[in-house]
């Protein structure tokens, strides 16, 4: 696979690594709201890359500096539907004190890529770009249309990204039935002869709210019984305390059946404790999508020491599984009480779709044809990406950003985390299933 170019002879492989470091250089920072450097840079960039192998990219900005690029590739047979491959290019933002290695250098040590984005998600965006142009440079179309978007404003809802262009330009997407973007393909080694390879076909929703309390403001060295701070403070230490029951989905649950095969014994989703132990890094990622979560992540209240403030508020990330919005709403209200006011702050669905299909066979074949133990299983994401957007859509999405990682790695900590890195060989490997993936899909 990844044919070399008989002008230049270059390959994707031998761009990945460079495409990444170039992508993590460009600061695109997200802090929720416009006061970041915004993604035009990033955008530019892909631009360039496409358009430099014949295709023709257009930038859609949605607000100054908040820019994502689109292009359409035609395939071999365009009356098929169309695939998908979407990636976002803006990074939570970094403080490069607590780095090893400065987080916008896209310094290569220790066999990796290291910097902000190098798994959320650049490492994806710099090999759907490898591999696009080694495809265009050697002449090899996909089996059907692909459009690309690499997109802007994932980290904070995508808002200005994803939705921008699902409910304005709905056309960019005519013909698209399925999706492949962040957060699966990447591997989890159970011994010398297996080698999961986790797929994600559902997601959690997601409330991200505030919660208000008023009280009666008034001098702090007097008795006050209806003191804001004091209500609204233990409502979310029951909040954050609180044990949420669990609950199976279908994806839940096939993961359990398969990763039960792998390890050959029965695993009980009520007991999962000496399971999840097993999982290493990947514990975090999988524990939370057995149940409901609500986690408090902001406090404020008043603004002198010796004055009890009227009102307190808070803020809580809350993610609740598919098919369970309406209990997981009526679970918060009954913990915090009536005293307390509750808002969404921002709010979307969970996802959840079967894995079977062609699109599916295509993940296994290509992931086989380059590790020979290596076996496709879903999962769930206890995040959110841009899929949730694309369903609008009516778009089938799965999470396939394909990289084979050393055991040791501790991959779900790279997100959003300090020394955020990728194996190089990883990219590499990423390069040749995508590859493969897309002559079979």
């Amino acid at each position: 696979m990844s044919q070399t170019d008989p002008a230049k002879g270059v390959t994707g492989e031998d761009e990945v690594v460079d495409l990444c470091r170039e992508l993590i250089r460009i600061d695109t920072s997200n802090y929720g709201d416009h006061s970041g450097p915004g993604e035009r840079k990033a955008a530019e960039y892909v631009a360039e890359k496409l358009a430099e192998v014949g295709l023709e990219p257009r930038i859609f900005e949605s607000h100054p500096g908040r820019a994502s690029t689109v292009a359409r590739i035609e395939g071999e047979d365009p009356s098929r539907p169309a695939l998908l491959i979407h990636g976002h290019t803006d990074v939570v933002p970094a403080n490069a004190d607590d780095w090893t290695h400065h987080p916008f250098s896209g310094e290569i040590a220790d066999g990796c890529v290291w910097g902000r984005g190098a798994v959320d998600m650049k490492d994806m965006d710099a090999m759907t770009l490898a591999v696009v142009r080694d495809r265009m440079r050697s002449g090899r179309k996909p089996p059907r249309d692909i459009v690309l978007a690499f997109l802007a404003d994932e980290e904070a809802g995508g808002t200005y990204g994803a939705k921008h262009l699902v409910h304005k330009h709905p056309e960019l997407f005519e013909g698209v039935t399925e999706a492949i973007g962040e957060v699966g393909g990447f591997s989890f080694t159970v011994n010398e002869k297996l080698r999961l390879y986790l797929v994600e076909t559902a997601e959690k929703g997601m409330h991200w709210m505030r919660l208000t309390v008023d009280g009666t403001a008034g001098h702090g060295s007097m008795t006050n019984d209806d003191n804001a701070i004091t209500e609204l403070c233990e409502a979310v230490a029951r909040l954050g305390r609180h044990k949420w029951p669990v609950r199976v989905t279908k994806t839940v649950r096939a993961f359990l059946d398969e990763l039960s095969d792998a390890l050959g014994t029965e695993l009980d989703p009520e007991n999962m404790d000496e399971t999840l132990a097993k999982l290493g890094g990947i514990a975090r990622m999988i524990g939370t999508t057995l149940r409901n979560s609500a986690a408090p992540t902001q406090l404020g209240a008043g603004y002198k020491v010796n004055v009890i403030p009227g009102q307190a508020t808070a803020h809580v990330d809350g993610r609740f599984l598919p098919g369970y919005e309406e209990e997981f709403l009526a679970d918060l209200d009954r913990i915090l009480g009536p005293r307390v006011r509750r808002e969404d702050v921002h709010s979307d669905k969970a996802l959840e779709t079967d894995f079977d299909g062609r699109l599916v066979d295509a993940m296994q074949t290509a992931l086989s044809a380059e590790d020979p133990i290596a076996r496709a299983v879903p999962y769930m994401l206890s995040g959110g990406t841009d899929a949730k957007s694309f369903d609008d859509l009516g778009i089938r999405c799965f999470g396939f950003a394909p990289l084979k990682l050393p055991p040791e790695l501790d991959f779900a900590g790279m997100f959003h985390g300090v020394d955020e890195r990728v194996p190089v060989d990883g990219l590499k490997f990423g390069v040749r299933v995508l590859d493969r993936f897309l002559d079979a899909s």
